[in-house]
């Protein structure tokens, strides 16, 4: 019962933060006005809704940390402090950007300090799963750069993903539930793993509601960047469970990957939004929101749970041809609808 209290405890939490936060955010007047081509929605629309996420999970888990659950053999007081003091420092960048529009030069200083903080706590890749059998260790300098450019990257394909209404919170919610059920396979009963993920799928879903077509609330900058950051900790924490995280959110990798190519070959800031993502191309090509946001949820699915069966070797097998695949949907749909 465990994970079922982890997850309503967190759920129920969203759902009552979620209308607070949006209330506080037209009292401040942190709103969304479309002003931009790529602004799909015709109205006003209050941000800050990430606030409303990381709090119901971070008193969820201090909650579950007060009644002596979540640290274990895994998760360790360090990876905890983490998470918490690498969420505030995106918050508190993202209420500002929210508020203030920052330029992308200062939005990225808040996320290279959370993944430091992280590192500097002991977030680190130390080895990876071998083929042929066994693990492969990598020397700690050389881990501490690969989860840097790691946790950066989980967060910025967040961030590019929240594009359409539900799409960014509904793949992080997809993506904890299949690291919830991966831990049951290797981890102890009632693992930190294991409710940490069920905690951001609670937070996820209450927030959904809110956050589905059409939005009344939107992440804002400390809500994407937020959950790319903590979903990069629990693959990283979860026994380098890095290839099950390229696996399921492997479309909006490459996705990312594909724009900030086009982006830099047309001498353009890889980090200034345009409608060159997949999903814009997705709209552009007929569908509405509600199917282009659940095609993308399908395929997300669809290899998550792929992963759920296979081991390193058939990971690999799998992740070459996800990248075949979305390179080949991106290329058709940026080819036939490009703008």
């Amino acid at each position: 019962m465990i994970y079922l209290y982890s997850f309503l405890s967190s759920f129920f939490l969203s759902l009552a933060i979620t209308p607070l936060i949006i209330l506080l955010a037209r009292r401040l007047q942190v709103i969304d006005v479309p002003k931009e081509p790529r602004k799909l929605h015709d109205k006003p629309t209050p941000l800050l809704g990430g606030t409303a996420i990381f709090l119901s999970f971070i008193f969820t888990l201090l909650l579950f940390l007060y009644l002596g659950f979540v640290i274990d053999k895994v998760i360790s007081y360090k990876s905890v402090f983490a998470i918490i003091i690498g969420g505030i420092v995106i918050q508190f960048g993202g209420i500002i950007d929210d508020k203030y529009n920052l330029r992308p030069s200062w939005q990225i200083f808040f996320p290279i300090l959370a993944a430091m903080t992280a590192i500097i706590l002991g977030v680190q890749i130390s080895f990876v799963t071998n083929p042929m059998g066994g693990v492969l260790h990598i020397m700690p300098w050389i881990g501490s750069g690969i989860t840097f450019f790691w946790l950066m990257g989980m967060m910025y394909t967040m961030k590019f993903l929240d594009g359409l209404d539900g799409l960014a919170a509904g793949e992080a919610c997809i993506a904890s539930l299949i690291i919830f059920v991966v831990s049951l396979f290797w981890d102890v009963p009632q693992s930190g793993t294991s409710l940490l993920s069920l905690m951001i799928a609670g937070s996820t879903l209450g927030f959904l509601i809110f956050n589905f077509y059409p939005a009344k609330v939107f992440l804002g900058e400390g809500g994407s960047v937020f959950l790319g950051f903590v979903l990069g900790i629990l693959s990283i924490v979860s026994g380098s469970k890095i290839a099950t995280a390229m696996l399921i959110m492997g479309l909006p990798i490459i996705d990312t990957l594909w724009v900030i190519i086009k982006r830099v070959q047309e001498k353009k800031s890889p980090f200034v939004g345009d409608r060159k993502h997949f999903h814009f191309k997705l709209l552009d090509s007929g569908m509405n929101q509600t199917q282009a946001v659940f095609f993308i949820y399908a395929i997300t699915a669809l290899f998550g749970i792929i992963s759920l069966f296979l081991g390193t070797k058939g990971k690999i097998f799998s992740i070459a041809v996800l990248v075949a695949l979305s390179v080949a949907m991106i290329k058709r749909f940026y080819i036939k609808k490009s703008i």
